[in-house]
């Protein structure tokens, strides 16, 4: 079945869409917005033109499966969230119903945070940070009215009389919470808006002055590696639940660094950062050379280098998070090179921009995705090379055999918003040299980390009907 929106189509939509209330157009007011599709299909999103009805398709192609697509946009602006057919069976909806490719409409609000969840049948859930604010306290009011309720039994009121009064009650408390909780998160975006605007200009700054000195940790510990009988001097700078960095002082060893770097050699190529189509492409926000280093762990008890650094990767940081994690399914060790000649032979300098390792969203974590790196240091260079977390105001200047460590979600399963995202500022002189481990939950024997392309979309589940 091919989709297609005939004329009749496009005057029912202007006329839906010039129905609906409260619809407020503006060119000035801007608003990003994101799109969470968990409706099992392929969705493409187009833009409702507000005078002719045209759509304007803003997804490119489509938005897979369990994929995320964020626009900026404006209030008032009015998207079509449109269902396409199986690329397995050629047509729309759910078996056993009518084969109709299904649509639902949305537009942008004033308020901030806004994400729409894509749910089964193509029903869109717009959420922002009021709808989240009432929805909190319509929970915290459906606890408070059970307790009410169990309080006052035995007392002479009657059943029906109860009833009203606590609903009465309920209700009153209810507009108050919601009021006061989206006047709390109203202030906590406009904080990070000023945090992040602030970030931009530090990240320059901080990048160019090579006198810089590195931050101080908040914290210091020490870690003992009992698979090794070795104690670490641990230095923490960031430990929320959801965003953790840490600083782990000789790390790795002159051995381990030499033993990744002589398999490295033969297989170093470009770097490539993910694309929007789950696949991957170069790009000079990301300027280095770099080669996966498979960990042959059937020599791990011989005292094979490569697997000992591996393993310890993941006692640290089971032991920082309680992840759990398990070797099985995990993206290789990857050893990654800056070369400070680039820059003084005129090129670009050698450096990663700012970007987040795993989702930095705010939202659920996708199985099998990111949630924790490792950077170790075999070389520093003579100028730059630092690691910086610009939205957390963290500048670290590395030292040899140093690690950086630092994870991206929650115990409660949701993704940091932000506070890891991170650089690696430009190489000018000399060379730097980094080992890096990229930890991924969900992942196992049967569910190797390639099994997810580089948008977090399963491939099995990337065309599902």
């Amino acid at each position: 079945m091919v989709y297609s929106l005939a004329a009749a189509s496009k005057a029912a939509i202007l006329c839906t869409f010039l129905a609906m209330p409260n619809i407020v157009l503006s060119q000035g007011v801007e608003r990003p917005i994101q799109f969470v599709n968990e409706s099992g299909k392929r969705i493409e999103i187009h833009w409702i033109h507000p005078d002719t009805g045209q759509m304007v398709l803003q997804s490119s192609p489509f938005v897979f499966n369990g994929a995320t697509f964020n626009l900026n946009s404006y209030v008032g602006h009015t998207f079509q969230l449109r269902e396409l057919p199986g690329k397995k069976s050629g047509v729309c909806g759910d078996a056993g119903e009518e084969m109709t490719c299904r649509t639902d409409m949305v537009s942008v609000s004033e308020n901030d945070e806004q994400v729409v969840l894509i749910k089964k049948g193509v029903v869109a859930i717009h959420q922002d940070d009021k709808t989240r604010a009432r929805d909190t306290a319509g929970e915290l009011m459906t606890y408070c009215r059970e307790s009410a309720k169990t309080n006052l039994q035995g007392s002479n009121l009657t059943g029906e009389a109860t009833t009203k009064v606590l609903d009465e009650m309920a209700e009153c408390i209810e507009e108050s919470v919601a009021k006061k909780l989206a006047e709390a998160n109203e202030e906590v975006v406009f904080q990070a808006k000023i945090r992040k605007e602030i970030a931009e200009k530090w990240e320059n700054y901080t990048c160019a002055d090579l006198e810089v000195e590195s931050s101080k940790p908040k914290e210091k510990s020490v870690w003992v590696n009992r698979n090794e009988y070795r104690r670490y001097n641990v230095g923490k700078f960031l430990d929320r639940d959801e965003a953790k960095i840490h600083v782990i002082e000789n790390f790795i060893t002159a051995e381990e660094c030499e033993a990744m770097e002589s398999a490295a050699e033969p297989r170093l190529h470009r770097a490539s950062v993910a694309d929007e189509s789950g696949g991957s492409k170069f790009s000079e926000a990301r300027k280095a050379m770099q080669a996966g280093i498979k960990v042959r762990w059937e020599l791990e008890h011989k005292g094979d280098p490569i697997a000992v650094l591996s393993r310890r990767v993941y006692d640290y940081t089971n032991y920082a998070t309680g992840y759990g994690l398990e070797e099985f399914g995990q993206e290789d060790l990857m050893s990654i090179q800056y070369f400070g000649k680039n820059y003084e032979s005129g090129e670009e300098p050698d450096r990663y921009t700012p970007h987040c390792d795993g989702d930095c969203n705010g939202l659920k974590h996708k199985d099998g995705g990111r949630v924790a790196t490792m950077v170790m240091y075999c070389k520093i260079p003579d100028e730059g090379g630092a690691t910086q977390f610009r939205n957390s105001g963290i500048h670290i200047k590395p030292n040899f055999g140093m690690a950086t460590f630092f994870s991206y979600m929650g115990s409660d399963g949701m993704m940091d918003t932000g506070f890891t995202e991170h650089s690696g500022c430009p190489v000018t002189k000399g060379d730097k040299k980094i080992v890096t481990q990229w930890m991924r939950y969900g992942v196992d024997k049967d569910n190797h980390w390639t099994s997810w392309n580089t948008m977090g979309v399963k491939h099995s589940e990337a065309y599902n009907d």
